[in-house]
């Protein structure tokens, strides 16, 4: 009979459950997963790769006491199941609903809170400073997969740890995936260990041999020593983590509970970092998930439970990604500089089709932002035209490259931001609404936002034919408008807006995704006598100096309206440019306040902080009123 997961209050119970009663839980986790993630949604192959482990650990450990990080957080699903929150899980990742991610207000049980990468090492030896500080005896446990392990950041943090020799027991999850297949020298070296997963037992053996062995002197035991290190290079090239200064144990099934049982009760016993190498099953249990050999079921939306057919979006418009990613494509064909360079987003970023026609200027570096900005920014100084394709959320990642690699130096790097604007459900750590704020003030920058998929074609045009230094192009979540698109690409000229709709008495300066509510707001107010004009202020950096000087001279007030920061944001540089100019102009805006917008759906997080259409309305309404502008009744 299957338990009530629901009933779960605390991990305690586990301690008094033998391995078969373990089996029949993963299986209970496993088919409540599938059930609950084809309604909602969410990160079902990651979660499903790990419901062993995780209970192995909690089974082992003592929560909160003991200190779980979960690298990324995307794999916190058996987690929230086990510190009591299965009864929330109709509402994951819903408005108001359960996180995603660990969330430290939803349990004392989530002790970090990530949707980046590689970041579980470095707060773990901050938490394992902390508690040896403070003369405590709790273990700390990261949790970080092969994918996040090429991060930069985890490698400074295993630097660190190994030399410190601070006690810390890393699991590395090693499923031999992130998002998408894994690229890199490292993963070749994970690809060794698996393969040659008998070397712990062959060095007990040489070791329980070497004792054997009277000691004469020190001799015996130097040799000892460098018979154990040359074992280590006969049947694991470089023996990476014990090199770095952890202790290497695995690699193990993290299936099998006996294993994991022992290798973890063996790791509680050892003094300094202790690296425990656990082989798991991306998706296991559920075939289309364990099946999946691009990142499909990394992270997906509502799907048929009895056969795993996603349920796609009804649009007959093309996704924003993969209309970008297409036009980088055709221009490809006639310019052999172009270069794409993602890290690890060929499928999110919908890369594949360029990838098959180009495998040679297809660039994967895998989890590495800040190595792929400064890469792009390589590719550029030799004459090439690098197309650097990130999500909006982890070019956040990259600041100082894009800063001092590319901007200073004024070379022509393509930026793709993908997944621009509000993205919903993944929440917080996700949304893009920064990358306005953050690229803005660096000099040499060009930023724009199409209002449809035929002006973002020609973005797209425009960016590879502009040469006077770096150009990034915002597009959002999903799907486009359903526009007709041209034929042929043509070029914007930089810093121009277009009218979209005249008007005598008001002005919005709109961009991208607000356009829509925008002229609806419009409409609504010629309904009631009240005539605005909207204008797609598509270069958000440079601004049209022309237009905002016409809009001064006709002394009429402006009103913003972004699906960004307001702070350092769209409204604030038409702000700027009027103080800058010595110019007087009545100037309201809209867009999102200072704070961090908590996961859920677009429609209703905008409802949630005042950007819709009725906000514009009432904007403008009040502001013509504090103008003592007529408005007929």
């Amino acid at each position: 009979m299957a338990m009530d997961l629901t009933k779960i209050s605390s991990p305690s119970f586990l301690k008094s459950l033998d391995n078969e009663q373990l089996k029949e839980l993963s299986e209970d986790i496993r088919s409540f997963l599938i059930e609950k993630g084809s309604v909602t949604g969410g990160h079902i192959g990651p979660n499903l790769g790990v419901v062993e482990l995780t209970i192995a650990l909690h089974k082992t450990f003592n929560s909160p006491e003991d200190k779980f990080l979960w690298d990324v957080g995307h794999q916190a699903y058996v987690h929230k199941i086990l510190t009591g929150r299965a009864d929330q899980f109709d509402t994951l990742r819903q408005f108001k609903g359960l996180c995603g991610f660990p969330k430290r207000i939803e349990s004392e049980h989530d002790v970090w809170e990530a949707g980046h990468s590689s970041t579980s090492l470095s707060a773990a030896m901050g938490m394992a400073t902390a508690r040896d500080l403070q003369n405590k005896k709790n273990y700390v446990i990261p949790i970080i997969g092969d994918g996040a392990l090429t991060g930069g950041m985890a490698l400074e943090a295993m630097n660190h740890i190994g030399h410190e020799k601070t006690n810390m027991i890393v699991i590395l999850n090693d499923n031999e995936m992130s998002i998408a297949p894994n690229v890199g020298a490292l993963h070749n070296v994970l690809g060794k260990l698996r393969t040659h997963g008998k070397y712990n037992k062959a060095k007990d053996d040489v070791e329980f041999l070497l004792k054997k062995i009277p000691a004469v002197g020190g001799m015996i035991a130097g040799t000892a020593e460098r018979v154990k290190d040359s074992l280590k290079y006969l049947l694991v090239s470089g023996v990476f983590f014990e090199e770095m200064g952890f202790t290497y144990l695995g690699p193990i099934d993290g299936h099998n509970f006996e294993a994991l049982e022992e290798n973890l009760k063996n790791a509680k016993k050892m003094d300094g970092p202790v690296l425990l190498h656990v082989i798991t099953k991306k998706g296991k249990g559920f075939k289309p998930a364990e099946n999946d050999k691009i990142g499909t079921w990394h992270g997906t939306g509502p799907y048929k439970m009895e056969t795993g057919d996603i349920i796609k979006s009804s649009s007959k418009a093309p996704s924003w990604s993969g209309l970008i990613a297409e036009t980088a494509r055709k221009l490809a064909r006639e310019d052999s500089r172009i270069v794409a360079i993602t890290p690890a987003m060929p499928v999110g970023s919908k890369l594949e089709g360029f990838a098959s026609e180009f495998p040679n200027r297809m660039i994967d570096v895998g989890i590495a932002e800040q190595h792929a900005a400064t890469m792009a920014a390589g590719l550029a100084a030799e004459g090439m035209k690098p197309f650097l394709v990130i999500y909006s959320t982890f070019l956040q990642r990259a600041y100082d490259q894009v800063l001092h690699d590319i901007c200073r130096q004024k070379l022509n790097v393509v930026i793709g931001i993908d997944r621009s604007g509000l993205v919903g459900a993944d929440g917080e750590t996700h949304q893009g609404v920064f990358d306005i704020s953050f690229l803005r003030h660096m000099p040499n920058m060009v930023i724009m936002m199409p209002k449809d998929e035929n002006e973002g074609q020609h973005m797209v045009k425009t960016a590879f034919d502009y040469a006077d230094g770096p150009i990034a192009i915002r597009y959002p979540r999903g799907n486009g408008l359903g526009v007709p698109l041209d034929d042929e690409l043509k070029s914007i000229p930089i810093g121009s807006w277009e009218v979209l709709k005249a008007g005598t008495q008001a002005a919005i300066l709109t961009f991208g995704t607000t356009i829509p509510m925008s002229m609806q707001a419009a409409a609504e107010l010629e309904q009631a006598g009240i005539s605005v004009e909207v204008i797609n202020a598509r270069f958000i950096k440079p601004l049209d100096g022309d237009m905002l000087r016409q809009l001064q001279q006709r002394n009429i007030p402006i009103i913003t309206v972004e699906e960004s920061m307001l702070q350092g944001g769209f409204g604030s540089a038409v702000m700027e440019f009027y103080n800058e100019n010595d110019l007087t102009a009545t100037i309201k805006r809209i867009g999102i306040p200072d704070m961090f917008i908590e996961h859920g759906d677009v429609n209703l997080l905008l409802n949630e902080i005042n950007v819709t259409s009725d906000a514009i309305v009432k904007l403008v309404e009040k502001t013509i009123n504090q103008e003592n502008r007529y408005i007929p009744s």
